[in-house]
Formats: structure tokens, sequence, C-alpha cells
């Protein structure tokens, strides 16, 4: 069990890569193959949706056949074939099929570990477990920063995708090869993702989630790296400092909040008082857009940490599942997450595209704006939900 964990957090890595990447790319495939920030953000919302829209299926399959099978023949079908089609790239909308092909390989990976740990361990350590798992898998969110920017400089981007189109088919190989199925649950209940939606104790939980990640996977994946040479002028290297210290960032934030829930015996006031420092800090970008790289680098890590809050979210929910909906529970609830930070991918282009009137500051104080008020609207429907600590 543990082999296949490390194989998954492994897989985990590769996924939060992907979501991240595309920043440090977006000067080199907009010289190269014509791609602007609007398409971008349309590629990087199709990972998202795609990966969001494979959650019910996959719950459904972690149930029935179990997250081995399903975890391995998606990743390799997705990931790998993913990759292969982006280094081949000839246009955005190729681009375009290759993140959601790649949506669909990474859409089983955390949840597969989520499922796993929900089944062989106790429910007292699950949200500090979790959020090890995205802290550890977070080391690809910071490969997708500076490393990535001194590949694609020594290398091309191209080879860069290669190279990534083997080390995601070999990581398949291995979850294939080590990831084993928890123990199927023995009672004869039955259930579906309707089940889970009728249960009123778990609405503001699933609206805190729908905006909980969307500022941080949004900002770190899509805007941070055109917000900085936008508005300072920022070249490769410094946009790969500032997207990996935000990746840092997040890093810290998701060991932080599991060990917080149990110093604090609260999960509800732990995820509330991390989001509302994330509505501070797109608040502080929003008024002094453009004050220094310093203070929007720090700002941007604030956000990062508030967007860790998901493990301990997901924590919450599961407190709420019937034992043998647990993988169509998981997966709703990353449906929500995923599919939150998808739409506003998608929703952040035109956005940006509207508001940029006399100069480029404008787009993203709109931008910050919109993020800030779609949490602090999720925080007040969270003020609702019942705390739970197993």
């Amino acid at each position: 069990m543990k082999r296949g964990l490390v194989a998954l957090l492994t897989a985990y890595v590769l996924s939060q890569f992907y979501r991240a990447f595309l920043p440090v790319l977006a000067p080199v495939l907009l010289q190269d193959i014509g791609a602007t920030p609007d398409d971008l953000a349309r590629a990087s919302g199709i990972w998202f949706l795609i990966f969001a829209a494979m959650q019910i299926p996959v719950g459904i399959a972690f149930d029935s056949i179990g997250p081995r099978i399903t975890a391995a023949v998606l990743f390799v079908f997705g990931g790998a074939g993913g990759a292969l089609v982006f280094g081949f790239a000839q246009t955005p909308m190729h681009v375009m099929v290759a993140m959601g092909l790649i949506g669909v390989g990474c859409s089983p990976v955390l949840m597969a570990s989520y499922f796993i740990l929900a089944r062989t361990y106790s429910a007292a350590v699950f949200a500090s477990l979790a959020g090890a798992m995205i802290g550890f898998g977070s080391i690809g969110n910071l490969a997708g920063s500076a490393p990535l920017a001194w590949s694609v400089q020594t290398f091309g981007w191209r080879e860069s995708m290669f190279g990534l189109a083997v080390t995601s088919l070999l990581v398949g190989l291995m979850l294939w090869a080590f990831v084993r199925d928890p123990d199927r649950f023995g009672g004869s209940e039955r259930g579906s993702v309707l089940t889970l939606l009728k249960m009123p104790m778990l609405w503001p939980i699933m609206i805190m989630m729908l905006v909980n990640y969307a500022p941080a996977a949004g900002l770190r994946g899509l805007w941070a790296g055109p917000y900085m040479a936008d508005v300072f002028d920022a070249d490769v290297r410094t946009i790969g400092r500032v997207t990996f210290v935000m990746g840092a960032a997040m890093i810290v934030g998701s060991f932080m909040f599991g060990p917080l829930e149990r110093l604090f015996q609260s999960r509800k006031w732990v995820i509330f008082a991390g989001n509302a420092s994330g509505v501070f800090a797109l608040v502080a970008l929003m008024v002094l857009p453009d004050q220094s790289v310093f203070f929007g680098t720090l700002m941007l890590a604030i956000i990062g940490i508030s967007g860790s809050t998901f493990a301990v979210l997901i924590a919450h929910a599961k407190a709420f599942f019937p034992p043998h909906l647990t993988g169509r529970g998981v997966t709703l609830m990353n449906l929500f997450g995923i599919g939150g930070a998808g739409i506003m991918q998608f929703a952040s282009g035109p956005i940006y595209a509207a508001s940029k009137t006399n100069t480029p500051t404008d787009a993203y104080v709109v931008l910050f704006a919109v993020f800030a008020g779609m949490v602090a609207l999720g925080l007040l429907f969270y003020l609702r939900a019942q705390d739970r600590i197993d």
C-alpha cells in the first residue's frame, strides 16, 4: 500500500505541474505558435473542466473496479498522450486539445490516494495525510516555475514536453505495478451521487469548495506570469521566481491546515480564517496592483496559502459521507473544487479582455476584484456549515 501511495504521489507531482506550467511557457508559445493569454486561459480552463467532468465517472470506477486500474489507464492515455500532443502543437487549438487530454489523465490521481487513505487510515488523521499528499505533490507546482524556465531555455519547449510525455508513461506504469486496491466495503447499502446531493449539510461546504481553489489556481496557473510581465515588465526568470514563491507558499499551506484543525478542534473556522486571508490579499492587490514586485509576490503567496484549505474542506465533507459512498463523495467534492477553478479560468480570459482599457493594470484590478468577490460570497454561505471533527 505504501509503494502504491508513493506511485500516486509521483503522479500527483506531475498533475500539479500540468495545471501550473502554462505561465512560464506563455512568452515562447506566443512567439512560436501565436498563443495569446486569452488562448492559454481557454486551454487552462479546458484542463480544469475536463478534469472536473471526469470526477463522477472516476468516483463510480473507484467504488466498483478500484483505483489501481482507473488511475493507471487514464494517466497513461491522458497524461503521456496529452504531453505528446502538446509537444507537436502547431496552433493554439492543438494546445487546448493537449490540455484536455492531460486533464483526463490527471483526473483520478489525487482522489485515488484520498480513497485509499479514507479506507485505510483513521478519520482523525485524514486531513493531515490528505494535506501532506498535496504538499509533497506540489513539488510539481514548483517544477512548473523556475526549473521549467531553465529547461525551456536550455532544451526548448517542445523537447521539454517530449521529456514529460516519457516521464508520464513511466509513472503510469508505476501506478499499474504498485497501487493496491483497498478492501471493498462489505455492506449492502445502495446509493449514488444523488444521495450525497440530497444531504443539506454538504451544500455550504460544496459552495465553499467551488470558490476556494479558483484564485490560487487561476493566478498561479495562468495570470501570475502575464501580471508580472504587463505591470512590472518582468522577464521569464523573474516570472519563474515569482511563481516559485507562490508554489512554495501553497506547499506550506498544505502542511499547515491539517494540524491547525486538530489544534483548534475546528475545521469550519480554520477554513474560514484561511479563506478570509485570501480575500484580504486579493483586495490588497486590487487597491495596490503596481506597488512593487515584492508586494505582488507576497500577496500572491498569501493567496496560495489560502487555496491550500482544499484538503481540509474535503475532510470536512467526508465526515458526513456514508462509508459505502466514499469514492463518489471525495470525487464529488473534487468536482466542485476543480470545476470552480475551471469555470474561472474560462471566465477570466473574457474578463481580462473586456477590462483592458487605458493600461494593462486596469484588467488585473478587475480580475483581483472578481476573485475576491467570489470567495467572499462563498464565505457567507459557508457560515451556515455544520462544524464536525471526526
